[in-house]
């Protein structure tokens, strides 16, 4: 399935054993980052190098999630009530823990405003993903969702990790491969099969869920990638440890190396844009959500902003460890 004609040099070997189960070595090297053909946040593409780091090879579970949360007796922000003196004016309900879920529409809407489909549940959590009568007894083995960045980084600091860089992600995402459009190479559905959890049908009212998948799956439902990860594109949207910012403004983007928003993991607020009150860090791979009328972003190059105190139905994440 690897197009030979366009696999990345890899930088350094594997030099020592996995740091925990479940995790895969990812080599390092250079790599064209980002796109000139897609959603403009994506380019300009840019030559980027990084060095060697170990990832998890699934998502984060609801399972490995249940077990920090247990041993921690951890409380995720959708769970907390929001503070007021963070959002000035707003209505005591809207400061009662929720979080956002998607509402599948029943007829063709317009796509200009994404209010139509998206909601703030009252009760809906990584406990309850569908909303405060729903629960993870048959998902234990799907992503956790309704994860804000500080849960997520939360849980790898539990587990001695971190989250992974835009960069990092990118480069594993790609499995080996360089200046392709998926993570398995050019084509959506080579010999008719999917490769990932998408949406099949026109958004956001008719999935046809050919891949099985009306929501999320199981992790590992799908092929790896070259690399031996699952799941880079589609199931759930991943966090990065980066700040959002425009591929043209980055400051140094030849060299993309080893977590540059890592630094910044306690900061309440982005340094190179601190006029934004919430601010927004990169989330990568696409979504069940993602589809083709709709929100064509199953693929590495793609990158979206998320604001850090959201979390969603459709939004979780995975760790590193670097060497």
């Amino acid at each position: 399935m690897k197009d030979q004609s366009s696999t990345v040099e890899p930088l350094q070997p594997q030099v020592e054993k996995p740091p925990s189960e479940n995790m895969t070595w990812i080599c390092g090297g250079e790599f064209l980052m980002g796109s000139n053909q897609h959603y403009p946040e994506e380019a300009p593409a840019h030559r980027v190098r990084v060095d060697g780091f170990w990832m998890d090879r699934y998502a984060v579970t609801n399972r490995d999630f249940e077990r920090f949360v247990c041993a921690t007796s951890y409380v995720t922000l959708a769970e907390r009530p929001a503070k007021a003196e963070d959002y000035p004016g707003a209505a005591p309900e809207l400061l009662a823990p929720s979080s956002i879920l998607f509402k599948k529409a029943d007829k063709p809407i317009g796509l200009s405003n994404h209010y139509n489909w998206w909601v703030y549940v009252r009760g809906a959590d990584w406990r309850h993903p569908q909303g405060p009568d729903s629960d993870i007894r048959n998902l234990m083995d799907h992503p956790v969702v309704h994860i804000a960045y500080e849960d997520a980084a939360a849980y790898a600091k539990w587990a001695g990790k971190t989250l992974p860089s835009e960069a990092e992600w990118e480069f594993a995402a790609r499995g080996g491969l360089d200046e392709v459009e998926y993570a398995w190479g050019d084509e959506f559905m080579p010999g008719g099969k999917h490769m990932a959890n998408t949406w099949q049908g026109e958004f956001p009212w008719q999935n046809h869920c050919e891949d099985g998948f009306e929501r999320t799956a199981p992790v590992g439902s799908f092929p790896p990638n070259g690399y031996g990860l699952y799941d880079m594109i589609g199931n759930v949207w991943e966090w990065t440890s980066d700040w959002y910012q425009d591929h043209a403004n980055i400051s140094s983007p030849c060299c993309t190396m080893n977590n540059p928003g890592g630094a910044a993991l306690e900061q309440s607020f982005d340094p190179s844009q601190p006029e934004i009150r919430i601010p927004r860090k990169v989330m990568k791979g696409g979504s069940y959500l993602c589809a083709p009328n709709y929100c064509r972003r199953y693929r590495p190059a793609a990158r979206v902003p998320q604001h850090v105190d959201t979390s969603t139905c459709h939004l979780g994440f995975r760790c590193v460890v670097r060497s």
